[in-house]
């Protein structure tokens, strides 16, 4: 064989092994995560805020009716949460979106840590709620994960996930968006500072 073809069977061959692995590797949401996170970082995934409320398009109401228990076992009413602009966000360990978005989710919750007018519910999908505490905790995220206790109403169910949704003080839904974004940004910061 000529030095070529087997330079080329060697390439090919390292690159079958490669996604082979890569594929099989218990990381392969965190790597698809992190190649993802590259796209926010460009800044053309931005969550629009712009949406307005007419009489065709009123705002839905948020439901209060969700029961939800934290990484250190305290149970959450989020009917103890009206008057409160809440940013939920559901998410799993195995959804590369889910993980690209994280770091401006926590960079978002830094920044409103000390306002107890915004509260953080970020609410693990994983079958198994340790695997969402350990990964939580090894990324080093400051807030809280949950996991719902019964079942979701219908207003926050979604095919998919991330999905995000912002109430308002007022329990109107003033955000929705499916898919990851990067929420680190002044604009919505802005957003969510007006719904206070």
């Amino acid at each position: 064989m000529k030095k070529k073809t087997i330079k080329k069977i060697g390439n090919y061959s390292f690159w079958i092994v490669f996604v082979v692995v890569l594929f099989t590797s218990s990381l392969r949401a965190e790597v698809f995560g992190f190649i993802q996170r590259g796209v926010l970082e460009l800044g053309i995934m931005n969550p629009d805020t712009t949406t307005e409320t007419t009489e065709d398009n009123k705002a839905k109401k948020a439901s209060y009716k969700v029961k939800l228990l934290d990484q250190n076992g305290n149970k959450v009413d989020m009917a103890n949460l009206k008057d409160k602009v809440i940013f939920i966000n559901f998410w799993a360990t195995w959804c590369p979106p889910c993980i690209a978005e994280m770091p401006s989710i926590d960079n978002l919750h830094e920044h409103f840590e000390k306002d107890e007018d915004v509260v953080f519910l970020m609410i693990s999908l994983d079958k198994n709620f340790e695997k969402a505490k350990k990964f939580k905790s090894r990324k080093e995220f400051d807030f809280d994960v949950h996991k719902t206790l019964g079942n979701l109403p219908r207003v926050y169910q979604s095919r998919s996930i991330p999905t995000t949704f912002v109430v308002d003080k007022n329990g109107n839904i003033a955000f929705e968006h499916k898919g990851m974004a990067d929420y680190d940004t002044k604009k919505f910061k802005n957003f969510i500072n007006n719904l206070k």
